[in-house]
């Protein structure tokens, strides 16, 4: 592949593997298109698809999988810890290599347009592919959620669809697409089964509340290990680290008598950002990635 660009689509399933199995299948064998991970959470009941491409063979996978999700997903069925809108809740399209944030826009655009048609799927672009400044930020569109989201849509000069129909899909419900820089999903355990602590330590953290810029948080629930978790996506981690919020998050931790558990990251994470933790925790001066066996080979 000479031009390389990355999607990250999040899929309002965690539970019933065979659903989120054929739904990935899209990704499978296709000419141009590489799976590279996919997880999937049954407390959030999502799961996170990591898939690369030629940028219009990865457009034409990723209007498959919609479509796909939206015979598979019945939102009005859907239960879970995370917060979602819609089948495919959110749909980022990353630039990794010989391609630009503005070829990433043109494709999140295109598979927008070309799904909307086809699978009467609304979209909202976000990120750097907004069209008005309220809609960049992720959680000011999916704000409402699922179950209020067609009451929210009837406010049609603030969120009327960038694609598709002007109110939800009845099972599909809303998706958000676009053009965005690559960001770490990592989530920090507790060993604690209070909520609010959880939540607390979150609001500390989150660049809304005051907290680190690169960093989006909340707190939730584990409900098969009765932990709470702080779960962040970290949106540059050049500027916000990942163990800038680990450190954080313990020491917060200890206002409530609480320990860290563990951590753990979700889908995929770029090389420089666990070089920049080895470099905090071991001291290291003067290190540099190329000293790394593996990039040599």
């Amino acid at each position: 592949m000479d031009r390389i660009m990355e999607c990250v689509p999040n899929f309002s399933e965690g539970r019933d593997l065979d659903k989120v199995e054929k739904i990935v299948d899209c990704f499978r064998g296709k000419e141009g298109v590489k799976l590279l991970d996919y997880t999937s959470d049954k407390d959030h009941n999502r799961s996170v698809v990591t898939v690369i491409g030629e940028p219009e063979p990865l457009r034409d996978a990723m209007v498959e999988a919609i479509g796909r999700a939206v015979e598979l997903i019945d939102m009005t069925k859907h239960q879970g810890q995370h917060p979602r809108m819609g089948c495919v809740d959110v749909i980022p399209f990353i630039p990794i290599r010989n391609v630009t944030l503005e070829d990433a826009d043109r494709i999140a655009r295109e598979t927008a347009q070309t799904a909307a048609e086809r699978f009467g799927q609304p979209f909202f672009l976000y990120e750097k592919s907004a069209t008005a400044p309220h809609r960049e930020n992720l959680a000011n569109v999916r704000k409402g959620q699922f179950e209020g989201m067609a009451e929210k849509m009837k406010d049609q000069v603030l969120w009327k669809p960038d694609f598709g129909p002007e109110t939800i899909h009845p099972t599909g419900g809303v998706t958000a697409i676009g053009a965005r820089m690559p960001l770490i999903a990592y989530n920090i355990n507790l060993d604690t089964s209070n909520l609010e602590i959880a939540k607390k330590i979150a609001d500390k953290i989150r660049h809304v509340k005051g907290g680190f810029r690169y960093c989006k948080a909340m707190g939730v629930m584990l409900e098969d290990r009765n932990i709470a978790q702080v779960s962040m996506n970290l949106t540059d981690f050049t500027h916000t680290s990942v163990y800038t919020v680990f450190e954080t998050v313990r020491m917060e931790a200890r206002r409530y008598g609480v320990n860290v558990l563990g951590s753990e990251i979700v889908g995929l994470v770029p090389l420089a950002a666990l070089v920049d933790c080895a470099e905090y925790y071991l001291g290291l001066e003067n290190f540099d990635a190329k000293q790394v066996l593996e990039t040599r080979l």
